[in-house]
């Protein structure tokens, strides 16, 4: 089993990439890895419920860890209990310590 961490920074109401980010992270967890998807800067704006935040909550319940950076949120305005479901803050720390396990690393 391999550890991935997948780092989102595009806004899926203007990047259809997106939602194939969520996707890769729900097939490497089918294929039996570890994944967390890490949201920064306009990747936190679906972590707030809305139009686009039900594909991130099926990304979760799928098996992988979604996190929020807790420094993106504030800035734009969305409170840490105002998450959708399976979606928990984080700081930035999070990417250095799993880096720093090992984890294989894909940022978009």
């Amino acid at each position: 089993m391999a550890k991935f961490l997948l780092i989102e920074s595009r806004d899926p109401f203007d990047n259809n990439v997106v939602a194939r980010q969520y996707d890769l992270a729900v097939n490497l967890v089918k294929e039996g890895n570890e994944v967390t998807l890490f949201l920064v800067q306009n990747g936190v704006l679906p972590a707030r419920p809305g139009a686009h935040s039900a594909l991130l909550t099926a990304t979760a319940r799928s098996g992988v860890e979604v996190l929020a950076d807790d420094f993106s949120l504030r800035e734009r305005g969305i409170a840490d209990n105002r998450l959708v479901e399976g979606v928990k803050a984080a700081s930035l720390s999070v990417i250095v310590d799993q880096l720093a396990n090992g984890r294989k690393a894909i940022w978009h």
